[in-house]
């Protein structure tokens, strides 16, 4: 089996969980990291214990010991990076959103295609066994059929410089509305109406927003995000025999099942880092010779971009 050697490109607040799930997991070898500045890298790959530090993305690129690129910077800058690893041969893992247009999307995917390379947008919520228990569930018909969905999310938009620039893709929309339409997604079909009111800041990037809408299957949801007021962080699911409670849904370890005329039932997924059944998935995917993920599709990355982008014209 081909051992995954990673570069990791930019020194974003979650690159660092992402060596961790690969180290943990066992899922490949980190070799490398680039950061803008030489000084930069050189301090996060002495302390994440990574051998080589590139003071450019460029330079990362040229390693010819690197065969897979994880990508984690500013979001306007995850196409032409990905675009470009994918020219220089390499596999590419891109941090949701791969990237912020529906074209780019198609793009990327067409492009590792036609190099034969794999390309995946990095959607960790969707390999969690909290999320799965919860797909199996609503499968096997223990919620009946679900009409309604509720997600809502809050954090402090301080925790990324960028996070209200509107030339770096900023708002969280793209940083937190992007978990919820993927679920959504994934689990009922693609987003066919969405809608949405925004609160923003005077250079347009929104810093709350409530989004709803319907699925292909006729759920009918609703979306609140806000990076000031404090939300529950809890996704709720209703069908016609109860709900399901998933508290973080984004990086669940936890949900609980309310069934009409039974106690409800919480089930606990411990786990230090949810990032390796990502990761894991990565390697398995590559060793089966696969150049898309069967649970990550294109389809899947392209119902997720094209419901934000459709909410941001409107």
């Amino acid at each position: 089996m081909q051992t995954l050697r990673y570069g990791i490109l930019s020194t974003s607040s979650i690159a660092p969980r992402f060596i961790a799930a690969v180290r943990e997991a066992g899922a490949g070898e980190i070799v490398a990291l680039s950061s803008r500045t030489l000084e930069k890298a050189k301090e996060k790959a002495a302390l994440w214990e990574i051998p080589k530090a590139y003071g450019s993305h460029d330079a990362l690129l040229q390693d010819q010991d690197v065969n897979i690129v994880y990508i984690s910077n500013v979001n306007t800058q995850h196409y032409p990076w990905a675009k470009a690893a994918l020219l220089q041969g390499k596999h590419v893992v891109c941090e949701k959103p791969c990237t912020t247009t529906v074209q780019q999307t198609r793009e990327l995917y067409a492009f590792a295609r036609e190099k034969g390379l794999f390309f995946m947008e990095a959607e960790k919520m969707l390999f969690l066994p909290a999320i799965l228990e919860v797909q199996k569930r609503i499968a096997e018909g223990q919620l009946g059929q679900i009409h309604m969905a509720e997600l809502s999310h809050s954090f402090p938009g301080t925790y990324n410089s960028w996070m209200y620039d509107p030339t770096l893709g900023g708002g969280p929309l793209l940083s937190s509305g992007i978990y919820a339409v993927h679920l959504l997604s994934w689990l009922f079909g693609t987003i066919t109406h969405i809608r949405g009111i925004f609160d923003r800041l005077p250079n347009g990037v929104e810093w709350q927003y409530i989004l709803s809408g319907t699925t292909q299957e006729g759920v009918l949801f609703s979306i609140k995000n806000s990076t000031r007021a404090v939300l529950d962080n809890t996704a709720r699911l209703c069908g016609t025999k109860g709900w399901v409670e998933i508290p973080e849904y984004w990086k669940a370890r936890k949900v609980i099942f309310h069934i009409v005329g039974k106690a409800s039932e919480p089930v606990e997924f411990p786990c230090e880092n949810e990032l390796i059944y990502e990761a894991k998935h990565i390697q398995a995917c590559i060793a089966s010779g696969c150049l898309t993920s069967p649970v990550i599709t294109e389809a899947l990355s392209i119902a997720g971009i094209a419901a934000l982008e459709q909410v941001k014209m409107k």
